[in-house]
């Protein structure tokens, strides 16, 4: 008995389109053999690279050279297969498969093209009988059919629909249908003559394309498509919206035909509006906006309707357009949104308000959590959760209830990539949502501001055949980063993965890009869980996208975790590697040294890992020795590194005495300092994710400080990324000490907790118990902190008011002082230093120098975070006075700042900026 493996192709029988291609089911016509046979084929652990390329799983691979492929139906059908040594060249751009074993096949092109339209599989055969087998990956022989030649599928410039002279051209890459055809509507998603049009595909590039000389503008389509799908083992006649979609339906369900450049499309002024150019990308401040959050419950809008709305944005005297104003006086330039294209998990056209009353949810729904309430059911749902004591657990449980069907959610679940998001418009119907958009991305313009956009290409919200999947119904296990063993899809992101290293997905995240630049005017982009994505396909991006910005700029979160993380399949964009490029990438590094590590620590275990900001107050004066002091010590190191730009090559005296460069001081097993250009870096201590940045304090500030102790310990930690080297990126609401009832992971759960309100009245704080699913491991703690702090954690409006007003005074000193903004590591190194390092340093202080030039005088920053002043030796410090902004300012507490001859007194929990007189 010889044992060998067999490139299996599975035929269909191509009249039968709804017929499974093997199931175990009666109504299969196929042998009981073959059916046995199939059995055994499970996993993906085999990949088709090249024409002549296939690799196998070393489990499943075996000594003999007698492979081949055979066809189900007609198992004469063989080719074979020979054993072979893997090319280097493979070896460097598929790492993840060096471990493979390589076998070589012989088939022409052409002919794998057909093979690639029906399933296959690697089987292991004794005589007759399948003893295992695998199903075949076949994305990277897709890209080296259809990608790598000079003008094929990845030069086309027209994917969609494309109004041209004659009327409509529709093109679509889906180089493994069978068939796929055009589905016409009306403006009442109507079918309209011809109801259909059949496609036709250019074999060289795998696109369909059809065209229609009717006038078709403003019309709605569809993509019928014929299939074999692995979800489901069996051809499938799959109805779709485009994933090169324009404009889209309310909920998306229809695709329409449009031309951005019309005037149909574009508010009045859009070709007037105001541009807002940065001369340097560390010219730049993020404020990160939820549309929702901006607006939902503003009771200062005139027009109800505005309220979470695009359109809330051009109200010009609501109470957060005046906030808006006071930023960018200050010198805030950037607001940035969080996504806006469209998502898949809010409903458009029905979903529910809290601000609806009880009565009119129970109408709609029967939610036996809200309709069997105790209570007057005409009153809004929102009023009944005010009536219910801060420390209940019944407003979570309400929330949660609510949290599949309401308006909200962060937006993180990509639909559409290339549409705006409609729950945002009071229209979401066609262009309707084009021009709110635009009239939205207008209106900030003109107040001064760029518009940013938080842009998530490395998931997507639905995959398989689910309704809100797009691009694997259209090319199956293609657009979608699969596991090399299983061939299941990854998740590491918190959904389906997409593959950008794929060259079509990456293509469409470029094409969106310069849709997103260029059409819609975005200054810049955030990229969410950017590491999943390649360091190459992130600088082509950013090289498409400048061809028509010039000043765009791009950053997002380098992480390095999931089946990406070390660059397994790919240079990653992440921290380290992206070092130098000017793409900037967060810091957790300051991040974690100011505000305190373990962000998923639970229970008594967030009090005890607090931050340099909000840690040292009730510490003693003098320096003890252990590790807890140490602990503080090793951030301080960090921290310096951070507001040194989180520079490799910076140099500091550590905690131990040594002199170490950033690269050298650890960050668990990751170097502190990873930049080598400012700009590499952006500086936060709080944004969507995680606690907000008032309620993570709470969690860590002693029971015994003030109210007024702990608004200060909010403005220490604000004032670290102001005054940072790189970029600052400050969380909506931070500066307002924005509360969400310590909700871990706000991301679905609606204006109860998102709330933030710019009239500055509350802060959001007394809102119940964090729901369960999220944060019940910490309701013990929070009750026993808010039962500690005797209330001294609760904010008044003055106190929401006066840290407003510091924070815009800190805003104005870093927007005032060019040395807060050094554009290279070579200026950073120069004019950069610390003072009180090393083991004798007073806990607690850090202290900062940035020497100036002849037109900028220099500066010294103290961040005083202990809880009493502190003195730091500094030779001709009378030469130096408090930086006016202070002296005029709103913080009294900095004014009584003292200036000796060789020194510097700071008062306790006080950044203190003094100048060179």
């Amino acid at each position: 008995m010889r044992i060998f493996f067999c490139l299996l192709l599975l035929c269909f029988i191509w009249q039968s389109a709804a017929q499974p291609f093997f199931t175990t089911s009666a109504n299969v016509k196929t042998d009981k053999q073959q059916q046995n046979s199939l059995k055994n084929v499970r996993a993906a652990s085999a990949h088709w690279l090249t024409p002549d390329t296939i690799l196998v799983a070393p489990q499943l691979a075996q000594n003999s050279n007698t492979l081949v492929m055979i066809n189900t139906n007609q198992a004469q059908t063989q080719y074979a297969l020979n054993k072979c040594v893997l090319n280097q060249s493979l070896v460097v751009r598929y790492p993840h498969l060096r471990d493979f074993h390589c076998y070589r096949v012989s088939i022409a092109q052409e002919h794998i093209k057909q093979l690639l339209k029906t399933p296959l599989a690697i089987i292991n055969q004794q005589g007759s009988n399948v003893i295992n087998g695998t199903w075949l990956q076949t994305a990277n022989i897709i890209d080296a059919l259809y990608t790598s030649g000079e003008n094929d599928a990845n030069e086309e410039s027209a994917l969609g629909a494309s109004l041209i002279s004659q009327g409509v051209a529709f093109k679509l890459w889906a180089p493994t249908a069978l068939s796929v055809k055009v589905q016409l509507f009306d403006k009442n998603k109507q079918p309209v003559a011809p109801y259909t049009l059949v496609m036709q595909e250019d074999t060289n590039t795998g696109i369909w394309s059809a065209s229609s000389s009717e006038a078709l503008n403003e019309q709605f389509y569809r993509y019928q498509i014929t299939l074999y799908h692995p979800r489901t083992q069996k051809i499938e006649q799959i109805t779709t919206t485009d994933p090169y979609s324009l404009s889209l339906s309310t909920n998306s369900e229809y695709s329409q035909i449009v031309d951005l450049n019309k005037p149909s499309t574009q508010p009045k002024g859009w070709l007037t509006q105001l541009d807002n150019p940065v001369k340097q990308p560390e010219d730049n401040i993020f404020y990160e906006t939820h549309i929702r959050d901006f607006s939902a419950k503003d009771p200062t809008l005139t027009n109800k309707a505005f309220r979470g709305k695009y359109l809330a944005f051009t109200e010009d005297n609501s109470a957060g357009i005046q906030h808006l104003k006071a930023l960018k006086a200050a010198g805030i330039n950037s607001i940035h949104l969080l996504p806006t294209f469209d998502i898949g998990t809010v409903n458009e056209s029905d979903s529910l308000d809290i601000t609806d009353s009880i009565a009119d949810i129970c109408r709609q729904h029967q939610l036996d959590k809200i309709c069997t309430l105790p209570t007057d059911k005409s009153q809004s749902l929102v009023s009944y959760l005010a009536t219910l004591p801060s420390t209940s657990t019944q407003q979570q449980e309400i929330i949660s209830t609510l949290r599949a069907i309401d308006n909200y959610n962060w937006g993180y679940d990509p639909f559409h990539y290339t549409v705006p998001e409609g729950s945002y418009a009071v229209n979401p119907d066609g262009i309707a949502r084009i021009i709110e958009f635009r009239t939205m991305v207008q209106a900030i313009h003109n107040l001064g501001f760029r518009v940013i956009m938080d842009v998530v290409y490395n998931h997507t919200h639905q995959a398989g055949l689910a309704p809100t999947a797009v691009l694997d119904k259209i090319v199956p296990n293609y657009y979608q980063r699969l596991d090399i063993f299983t061939g299941n899809i990854t998740q590491s992101t918190c959904c389906d993965n997409t593959a950008t290293e794929h060259v079509m997905m990456e293509k469409l995240m470029i094409d969106s890009l310069v849709v997103w630049a260029r059409d819609y005017k975005i200054d810049g982009f955030r990229f969410d869980l950017m590491g999943h994505q390649p360091k190459s396909s992130m600088l082509k991006a950013r090289k498409a996208v400048k061809a028509v910005d010039t000043d765009t700029y791009f950053y997002g979160e380098g992480w390095n975790f999931g089946e990406v993380a070390n660059h397994q399949r790919f240079e990653q964009a992440s921290q380290l590697a992206l070092g130098g490029t000017e793409i900037g990438t967060f810091t957790d590094r300051l991040r974690d040294a100011v505000r305190g590590g373990a962000f998923n620590a639970q229970g008594q275990a967030i009090r005890k890992s607090q931050g340099i900001a909000n840690g040292l107050a009730t510490l003693p004066n003098d320096l003890q020795t252990g590790d807890e002091n140490l602990r503080y010590l090793t951030l301080a190191d960090q921290l310096r590194i951070g507001l040194a730009g989180n520079l490799a090559n910076y140099a500091i005296t550590t905690a131990d005495d040594e002199i170490r460069k950033g690269r050298d001081i650890p960050y668990g097993d990751q170097p502190t300092g990873y930049a080598l250009d400012p700009a590499d870096t952006i500086n936060y201590v709080s944004k969507h994710d995680n606690q907000s940045l008032w309620d993570n304090n709470q969690y860590r500030i002693d029971y015994a400080l003030s109210t007024e102790q702990r608004v200060r310990m909010q403005l220490l930690s604000l004032a670290y990324p102001l005054f940072a080297q790189g970029i600052p990126f400050i969380h909506m609401g931070s500066e307002l000490l924005r509360s969400k009832g310590f909700l871990r992971d706000s991301y679905d759960y609606g204006d109860w907790f998102n709330y933030v309100d710019f009239t500055k009245q509350s802060n959001n704080y007394n809102t119940g118990l964090p729901p369960a699913d999220k944060d019940q491991q910490n309701w013990s703690t929070i009750k026993t902190l808010r039962q500690e702090n005797a209330g001294k954690d609760h904010v008044s409006a003055e106190n929401i008011t006066y840290s407003s007003d510091v924070f815009l005074d800190l805003v104005r000193i870093r927007m005032s002082t060019p040395l807060f903004r050094l554009t290279n590591a070579e200026q950073i190194i120069e004019k950069v230093r610390f003072h009180n390092t090393g083991s004798k340093q007073q806990l607690g202080v850090i202290a900062m120098s940035i020497t100036g030039d002849l037109l900028h005088p220099s500066v010294v920053v103290i961040f005083n975070n202990a809880g009493e002043p502190k003195t730091i030796n500094f030779t001709h410090a009378d030469s130096y006075q408090l930086h006016p902004i202070q002296q005029q300012g709103t913080d009294d507490t900095v004014k009584t700042s003292k200036i000796e001859r060789n020194s510097f007194t700071v008062p306790a929990l006080t950044t203190a900026v003094f100048v060179n007189k």
